[in-house]
Parts: structure tokens; C-alpha cells; sequence
């Protein structure tokens, strides 16, 4: 007597995306850290360095908007131009950490010198944003992760926290480099 195997094909094989994803959101989250600690280099004037936190606002901003735009185009069911502005609001949140780590390296802490109700609403800002920044990473990436493995499902199931932390976190740093600025 034969024995038959049925055999069912799944699709192409899923990647396991979890070290990587775990690996960088720790490096980064780690490297921000450290920094925040570091006083800032001393004499260095190849550039203004307070023009970096602009920059910053410039690629938060643009982050904001593409993600504004993919929303509304996975909205409209428009999958390719919403991949398409992820992967945009990707880039720029690359840019933005890129400008933001040579900032804290280069440059000592600023604080904040305003008072009354416009330094709570400062600080509230200001501490939403890192704490949600730091989660930030991790969930985006698992986000894209799954987008990748064709996962929809669950895919769909995180973007619903995703989308509105990322959009948060890259609009009130728009609002923490507005408030600072002048004490640059």
C-alpha cells in the first residue's frame, strides 16, 4: 500500500524580519540615548550646527505630510502610492535621524526658556514625543515587515497604531523645534 502525501504550497517563503527589527531599534534607540547624556563637541565651527534642528523640523514635516498622503491613499485603496509615500516618509525619517544624531554629537543640550503654560505644554510635548519616538521604531518596522511578508491581516491590525503614533511623533517635533528655537 502507497502512501500519498498532499503537499500545499504556501507562497513564497515569510522572512523572519524580528532580529534585524530588533537589532536596529535597539542601536538606535541606544545611540540617541547615549547621546542625550554627552555634553556635545567642543569648538567645532566647520558649520552653523544650529541649523541642523531645522533640518530636522524640515524632514519631520515632510514625513508628516507623506504620511498624511498614504493614509489617504490606502483610504482610497491605492496600495502603490501608498507604498510609495511609506517608503518616502521612510527616507526622510532617515534624514531627519541622521541630522538629529549629528546635532546631539556636535552641539551641547538647549534648553527651553520659556515659563507658565507654555512650558508645560513644552515639556508635555517634548516628553510625548521622545516616548513615542523611541516606540516609534520598532513599530514601524514591524509594520513594513509584515507589509513585506504580505502578512494583511496583521499588517492592517498594527498600521491602525503605527500610522497615528508616526504621525504624532513627526508633527510634534515640527512643534518642539517651533518652541526651541529661539534658545539656540
Amino acid at each position: 500500500m502507497t502512501q500519498t502525501t498532499n503537499t500545499i504550497q504556501s507562497g513564497p517563503k515569510k522572512r523572519n524580519y524580528k532580529p534585524a527589527i530588533i537589532i536596529i531599534s535597539t542601536v538606535l534607540i541606544g545611540i540617541i540615548g547615549i547621546l542625550s547624556g554627552l555634553p556635545g563637541v567642543e569648538d567645532f565651527d566647520a558649520f552653523d550646527v544650529t541649523l541642523l534642528p531645522l533640518f530636522n523640523a524640515i524632514f519631520n514635516s515632510f514625513t508628516f505630510l507623506f504620511l498624511l498622503c498614504a493614509f489617504i491613499a490606502i483610504r482610497k485603496r491605492n496600495i502603490t502610492v501608498h507604498r510609495r509615500f511609506i517608503y518616502a516618509a521612510f527616507v526622510t525619517t532617515t534624514l531627519f535621524l541622521i541630522t538629529y544624531v549629528a546635532f546631539h554629537y556636535l552641539s551641547p543640550s538647549t534648553s527651553y526658556g520659556g515659563t507658565g503654560f507654555m512650558a508645560g505644554l513644552y515639556y508635555f510635548l517634548l516628553i510625548t514625543h521622545i516616548v513615542l519616538a523611541a516606540a516609534i521604531v520598532p513599530l514601524a518596522l514591524t509594520t513594513v515587515a509584515r507589509a513585506w511578508n504580505m502578512e494583511n491581516a496583521r499588517h492592517r491590525k498594527i498600521a491602525r497604531w503605527t500610522m497615528p503614533i508616526w504621525l504624532y511623533v513627526s508633527l510634534t517635533g515640527v512643534l518642539v523645534y517651533i518652541m526651541i528655537s529661539p534658545y539656540y
